[in-house]
């Protein structure tokens, strides 16, 4: 007999009177400033796009080029037979791209944090982490069976007064903190992290998923933009974001690479990125190491954008990267905010509770160096018609 489900369709319903349904839209056109959703033609304010790359043809030609030599899928995991040159070529780029000594790749920037935090501590041992750290870290974390101490956002002050309170109380201990948060914005305080992390003999870890391609010297993150290599023992990254393709990477410490190749559980029990994937992010990391001028773009179009959005009269919040949450509160407003901005076409989605608690619905708008100063007028022209409509501005 089959068990009885009912409950799912209870919560479902819940879901949607409380306005927290996620409608999904679907895209039929590849990413760009623009896309075609759901039939319709539409500015595009809500991917991770951030430099333009997911449908740049250098990339396209190396996927291309790397189907014709290797197939698809590696069809092993990369441990048993599906290690490809492609793969340690991508590793060694990543390493030098970041300024550090090793690195090592996986399906995903999920993935990545699931592999890795359970590599480095277990049911003895603690993690303090960031209270609005990524859900990928928080799963990561419950994996690993550490206990799990939580520190007031991007509050040094308050990381030392848990490390200061119980970190005598472990064998091992793990800081773990996002890099560029991507609900809100805002970017860890990371040199005044890593100058408390220094005195309680901890490993320091950073996931700069959205740090990557925008943050530091020609986008290389933010270990180079405070100038801390060396001092930072972990970076985990996603190739799904700036880089526009897909995959995860950790980057630092040699020896924490090797024990991921001999422990990190998605390394071992999940099949190797593809081959065109791979590629693809090898000639993305071309399209970076040979000019700065996609993310000068990006921080060009980010500063026009959030300058002219406060002067309309909307709540950004405490962003200070191309993340521009716009505050609305409730999440049915948000959703209703959404509708009225598809309509008139812009695609920015709501986010509410879980993803951000309650009361703190937004729309999250990602700004892309993809975007032409007219696409930019255009969508800030319909964010001020919405907005008036709605009475939010």
């Amino acid at each position: 007999m089959a068990a009885n489900l009912n409950w799912i369709e209870k919560e479902l319903q819940s879901q949607r009177d409380a306005g927290l349904y996620n409608h999904i839209r679907t895209l039929e056109s590849p990413q760009g400033a623009w896309l075609v959703v759901d039939g319709k033609r539409v500015l595009n304010f809500c991917s991770n796009n951030y430099l333009g790359l997911a449908n740049h043809p250098r990339m396209l030609k190396a996927a291309q080029d790397a189907m014709g030599k290797y197939g698809l899928g590696p069809a092993a995991v990369r441990s048993i037979a599906g290690t490809m040159g492609l793969h340690l070529e991508l590793e060694k780029r990543i390493a030098g791209f970041k300024r550090v000594e090793s690195s090592i790749t996986f399906q995903s920037g999920f993935t990545a944090n699931l592999a890795t935090i359970p590599a480095l501590v277990g049911k003895e041992d603690a993690i303090f982490s960031d209270e609005l750290n990524h859900a990928s870290i928080i799963d990561g974390s419950r994996l690993s069976g550490a206990q799990i101490v939580r520190y007031a956002h991007c509050n040094p002050a308050d990381l030392k007064r848990v490390l200061s309170e119980q970190r005598n109380k472990f064998p091992r201990a793990l800081v773990i903190t996002d890099g560029v948060f991507s609900m809100d914005g805002d970017i860890a305080p990371l040199d005044e992290i890593y100058q408390v992390v220094k005195d309680y003999d901890a490993i320091l870890m950073v996931d700069d998923a959205h740090g990557e391609g925008v943050l530091g010297q020609g986008g290389r993150g933010i270990v180079d933009h405070f100038g801390l290599h060396g001092k930072v023992d972990v970076e985990i990254g996603t190739l799904s974001k700036a880089f526009g393709v897909v995959g995860g990477l950790v980057a630092g410490n040699p020896l924490v690479v090797e024990w991921l190749r001999q422990r990190g559980r998605p390394f071992l029990f999940s099949s190797a990125m593809t081959a065109p994937d791979t590629a693809a992010c090898i000639a993305a990391l071309d399209l970076l190491e040979e000019s700065t001028e996609l993310v000068d773009q990006l921080w060009e179009n980010t500063r026009y954008f959030k300058a002219e959005m406060k002067t309309i009269g909307f709540d950004t919040g405490n962003s200070v990267t191309p993340i521009t949450p716009v505050m609305l509160g409730e999440a049915s407003a948000a959703q209703q905010f959404s509708r009225k901005l598809f309509e008139n076409g812009v695609f920015a989605m709501a986010i509410g509770f879980p993803t951000v608690p309650r009361g703190k619905a937004r729309i999250r708008v990602m700004i892309s160096a993809a975007h032409q100063r007219e696409d930019l007028d255009q969508g800030l022209e319909i964010f001020r018609k919405v907005g008036r409509s709605l009475g939010v501005v």
